[in-house]
């Protein structure tokens, strides 16, 4: 996957973090998470057009780390909507596994990044 596939990947699994929000219940807790999920999951793909433009190797891998930290807090959000029942697992069965696949992506392209530096 080249950068430009991975740009779009993250900015269409912005979208569905945007969507997916408008699903959750008009209560104190829903609209917590709301504020929480909305940052956390659109941020990978503003993230990762910053690190697509920095400025030496070393910039890369620290814009990558805030990549793949904002990916670990959206999967937890993610877990948190499910494990209290606010939204049925079976609805974000595709959103999870999106998360958890973008997420092992970029850990694995900080790890061959360490490897080359």
């Amino acid at each position: 996957m080249n950068r430009e596939e991975l740009k779009l990947r993250l900015k269409t699994f912005s979208l569905r973090i945007i969507k997916m929000v408008d699903h959750l219940p008009s209560t104190i807790a829903g609209y917590a998470i709301a504020r929480q999920i909305i940052r956390s999951g659109t941020s990978p793909a503003a993230n990762y057009r910053a690190a697509c433009l920095a400025k030496s190797g070393k910039d890369f891998l620290n814009k990558l780390k805030t990549v793949e930290e904002e990916l670990d807090e959206t999967i937890h959000w993610l877990e948190m909507i499910v494990e209290s029942g606010m939204i049925p697992e079976e609805k974000l069965t595709g959103l999870m596994r999106e998360a958890q696949e973008l997420y092992k992506i970029i850990v694995s392209a900080i790890l061959t990044l360490r490897q080359k530096q």
